[in-house]
This record gives C-alpha cells, structure tokens and sequence, in this order.
C-alpha cells in the first residue's frame, strides 16, 4: 500500500505546478485517485515524507536536468540577450550569466512570471568580472562573520 501511496503521490508532484500545489492539495489528490482517506495521521506523515523527499531532491538537480525535464534550454534571452541559468536558489530568485553592453555579468536576481514566462525584476544585483572576482576572494571573510553572527544569537 505505501508503494502505491508513494507512487501516486510522486506522479501527482511531476505533473503540478509546484508553485501552487501544496501538501494538503497532493494528499487529495492522491485520496481520490487511490480511493482511500489520507488524513489519518500516519497516512498523512508517509505522504509528508514523500513529499519532502521528492522537494529536497529537486533543490539538489543540476540546473542541466531541471531544463531538461522542462523540454527546455539553459540559454533564455531577455531583450536580446542570453542568459545562462547557473542555479535556482529559490522558485523566485536566480543566479545567472549575462552579456551586457559586451560585459559578462554574474547576477542573482528575482523574477516573476507573466504570460508563462520568467522575467526578471529589478530586485537584485548584478556583478562585473572585476567585483565577481572580489566577492569571491572574500568569501571565507563573509563565512566567518557569519558563523561569529550566529554564534551571538
């Protein structure tokens, strides 16, 4: 049975718009293709658990795989220009390589949907080669404040 459950509710997540569907929706769902009830209280913990598992798993795929499964390409354009997806760090925000003005850029931006597409905010930043270099040599300075930061709290 909890193949079945697991099963049906993995299906259910590859098929959803996971920026809508919430733990509750897939447990319906997944009662109804199933015929069984899912709110009982280890039913809805087994189905937690496949849930979670199947988000962490997703939060750990390359970018490569994720365009992949989408039937897309890592490349996008925005006004001409092609931006390399590096990683998601959130369904809003992302790191990406950009040409501007025959400059590489490294940004992590938000973005927002519209039309179906992905369009970038103007919350976030934007880093020449210079200041990306920089950023990347201090580093082991910002770990280290933050590690005394959360030491303090």
């Amino acid at each position: 049975m909890k193949e079945k459950i697991k099963n049906t509710v993995l299906e259910i997540l590859k098929e959803s718009d996971m920026t809508e569907m919430t733990e509750f929706k897939v447990r319906k769902l997944a009662s109804e293709r199933l015929g069984i009830d899912l709110s009982e209280k280890s039913h809805k913990a087994y189905v937690r658990t496949v849930v979670d598992s199947f988000l962490e798993e997703e939060r750990e795929k390359p970018e490569e795989e994720i365009a992949e499964e989408e039937g897309g390409a890592k490349e996008e354009g925005s006004k001409g220009n092609k931006d390399l997806i590096i990683c998601r760090l959130t369904d809003k925000r992302r790191v990406t390589i950009q040409e501007f003005k025959g400059k590489t850029l490294v940004s992590i931006r938000e973005y927002y949907k519209k039309d179906g597409k992905e369009l970038p905010t103007s919350k976030g930043i934007s880093l020449t080669d210079e200041q990306w270099s920089t950023f990347k040599k201090n580093i082991p300075a910002i770990e280290k404040a933050v590690k005394k930061m959360e030491s303090r709290v």
